[in-house]
């Protein structure tokens, strides 16, 4: 007889690493280019954006080009510049000490929605090919993504599991969730903190933090000894 393999698989932005992270080292890269083909000062468009993400996140590459009256044309190069530049990222201490808990017992996973190559510069600046057993690229070959099933049917085959043995973990109610229970995962919700206290998302367990993943994901799927267990 051998312990059931299980296994829990995580979203990626804003579940294991915070998107903001990446956003930050993408408006870093772009003072550094508007810098070099603008011939202006890398601090003053550090400034400038960093100013637009504490009054209109989202529009910081608009506020640069207003500010210093860059052509109208420049906004689709600046947005190249945010996803091809190689991101400086690093998965917080306690990301690597809940993935190296769970490893112990469960087979891990990723499966990230956002432009494949986008991705894969993050899982790999964060290093997380040491931690987990496979990352899926959802939107990957022009495919739609999560909450699409491939993605999520994409993963347990490659960890060699079982829908029903797993666990999804993810902050959208949407993708990661619903995508995940309506192919018989359960499910755990990082309620992100504006959305605490909004209802009753249909997740098994709603967590607040990543430190309380694999309290839950024993919770929903204990260890079970079978003979068929490979």
């Amino acid at each position: 007889m051998r312990l059931e393999r299980r296994a829990v698989i995580f979203d990626l932005d804003d579940t294991l690493h915070p998107r903001r992270h990446f956003v930050a080292s993408g408006l870093r890269a772009v003072a550094v280019h508007v810098a070099s083909a603008y011939d202006m000062s890398r601090g003053d468009a550090l400034r400038v954006l960093a100013r637009a993400r504490r009054e209109s996140s989202g529009r910081e590459l608009q506020a640069l080009q207003e500010a210093f009256g860059l052509p109208a044309d420049t906004l689709p190069a600046l947005i190249a510049v945010v996803r091809a530049h190689v991101p400086r990222l690093r998965l917080s201490t306690a990301a690597r000490a809940v993935l190296a808990h769970l490893r112990a017992a469960w087979r891990l996973g990723v499966v990230t929605n956002g432009v494949a190559e986008v991705q894969a510069r993050k899982v790999a600046a964060l290093g997380l090919a040491a931690h987990v057993d496979c990352v899926v690229y959802a939107t990957a070959d022009g495919q739609p993504g999560k909450p699409d099933p491939a993605p999520f049917l994409d993963a347990c085959a490659r960890l060699d599991v079982a829908p029903a043995q797993t666990v999804f973990v993810g902050d959208d109610l949407r993708a990661d969730i619903a995508g995940a229970a309506a192919v018989g995962m359960k499910t755990i919700w990082i309620a992100p903190p504006r959305l605490r206290g909004a209802g009753g998302p249909d997740a098994d367990i709603t967590v607040h933090a990543l430190d309380d993943v694999p309290a839950a994901a024993r919770r929903l799927l204990p260890s079970r000894w079978s003979p068929y267990a490979a």
